[in-house]
Parts: structure tokens; C-alpha cells; sequence
């Protein structure tokens, strides 16, 4: 009995190398088919592509010789079957486990930089949740201030407080007007006849009925705010020619700048 009977790995070594010599025939084989079609090809095409083909032709029957020798030197040589004794197993064993150890070095470097990464940011978004946390925190807080500054709103109430202020408004502004009229008949009457003939003794007396200068602001207010596109008032016969110079010099009221017979009160509200 020799040692390749005794030896079952030694089986499986020439296994193998049978294996390579049909692979080797194979590949000849399909090389020797395709110079065949190429061959066919420039029996076909002439000699306008001779010379690529050619080319790929002598490529092709290098790669022939080159697998062909290959072949050979296999079938010539005999393998090398290695004892599998208690040391060379020993040796394949630590081979393999510094090859394992080397492969499980890599994976732990490159899952403890993943680590580190994944613990970056995980602080990092832990820094942003606290800081999110504050903002909400201050935002509850200004919200319950306001919620307890904040009154019940009620469209009845604000109608009524909006209703009672127009009315106060509406009352001063009749008291204003009253004092107003009261102030005016003191201090600014109307003229009497006599005295208006004796100033105007060559002047004709005119015959509209003369108004108060509380009549005359009253008719240019109104009209300011009834009309705001066009304030100007016609000059009448009953406006009294002094009233009208007065309101004019100081400022109550303007002429207009084409028609000298029509004035406007100065718009103080605007």
C-alpha cells in the first residue's frame, strides 16, 4: 500500500488536476472553433478585411500553442502530495487562524470607527433635542403668561365698549360745537344796520341776509367732510366781507388759487 492509497486528500489532489486538464481542453477546443469561424469568415468576406482577420487569426493560433504547452507541462509534471502529518497540519491551522484573526482585526477597526462616527452624532443630536427643549420650555412659559394676561373675548362686549365710545364722541363733539356757537355770538356778532351805514355810507347796503361766522364755519366743515374731493364753498351776499378776511389771514381758511370767489376751511384733521 503507498501513500496516496493511505492518504484521502491525495485523491482529491488528483481530482483537481484532472479537473484543470479538462478545463484546458475545453478552452482549446473553443479556440479551435472560433479560428474555424473566422477562417469561414475570410473564405467569405475577400481581401478587403484580409488583414484584420489575419491579425486576429495569429493571435488566436498563439493562444493555441500557449494552452497546448500548458497542457503538456501539466500532464508531464507530477503533483506534490504533502503528508498530512501532526505539524503541517499544525502550520495550515495557524496560517488559517492569523489569516481569520487579520480578517476579524479589519472588521473591528472599521466597526469601531462607525462607532465613534455613530456616537458623534448621536451627541450631536442630543445637543440639538436640549437645545429644541429650552425653545419649547420658553415658549410654554410666554404662552401661559399671555394666557392669563389675555381676557375673554366676547363680540357682544367689544360691540357694546365700541357703541359706548361713539356715543362720548358724539356728546363732546355736540358740546364742542355748543361752546363753540356760544363763543363765537360773544366775541364775533353780527354787524348792526346802523353801524353798517355809517362804515359804508357811499356803498350800497347789501340785501341777502347776512349769517353768523358760526354759520359760515359750520357750512365750510360740512362741506370739507361731505365733499373732500371738491371743499370749495362759493362766496355769497350773505358772507360779511370782514369775517371772510379774518378766517383768510389767519389761516382757518384758503382761497381758491383760480377763482378768488371761492373759499375752503384748512384741512387741520389731515
Amino acid at each position: 500500500v503507498n501513500q496516496q492509497d493511505l492518504d484521502p486528500d491525495s485523491t482529491t489532489d488528483v481530482g483537481d488536476i484532472t479537473d484543470t486538464e479538462e478545463e484546458l481542453v475545453k478552452k482549446c477546443e473553443e479556440i479551435w472553433k472560433d479560428m474555424e469561424e473566422y477562417q469561414n469568415k475570410l473564405s467569405l468576406t475577400g481581401t478587403k478585411t484580409l488583414t484584420d482577420s489575419n491579425a486576429q487569426l495569429s493571435l488566436l493560433i498563439m493562444q493555441v500553442k500557449c494552452l497546448t504547452a500548458e497542457l503538456r507541462q501539466w500532464q508531464k509534471e507530477t503533483p506534490e502530495i504533502i503528508p498530512l502529518t501532526e505539524d503541517v497540519l499544525v502550520t495550515l491551522a495557524k496560517e488559517e487562524f492569523q489569516k481569520l484573526r487579520h480578517d476579524l482585526e479589519t472588521v473591528l477597526s472599521t466597526i469601531q470607527l462607525k462607532n465613534e462616527k455613530l456616537k458623534e452624532d448621536l451627541e450631536r443630536e442630543q445637543q440639538w433635542l436640549n437645545e429644541q427643549q429650552q425653545i419649547m420650555d420658553s415658549l410654554n412659559v410666554l404662552h401661559n403668561e399671555l394666557k392669563n394676561k389675555v381676557m375673554p373675548f366676547s363680540e357682544s362686549r367689544i360691540f357694546n365698549e365700541l357703541k359706548t365710545k361713539m356715543l362720548n364722541i358724539r356728546e363732546y363733539k355736540e358740546k364742542l360745537l355748543i361752546t363753540l356757537g356760544e363763543f363765537l355770538e360773544d366775541h364775533f356778532p353780527l354787524p348792526d344796520d346802523g353801524n353798517v351805514k355809517k362804515k359804508k355810507k357811499n356803498i350800497q347796503a347789501p340785501t341777502a341776509q347776512l349769517i353768523t361766522l358760526h354759520e359760515m364755519l359750520e357750512i365750510l366743515i360740512n362741506r370739507l367732510f361731505d365733499v373732500p374731493h371738491d371743499p370749495y364753498v362759493k362766496i355769497s351776499d350773505s358772507f360779511w366781507p370782514p369775517y371772510i378776511e379774518l378766517l383768510l389771514r389767519n389761516g382757518i381758511a384758503l382761497r381758491h388759487p383760480e377763482d378768488p370767489t371761492q373759499i375752503r376751511l384748512e384741512a387741520f384733521h389731515q
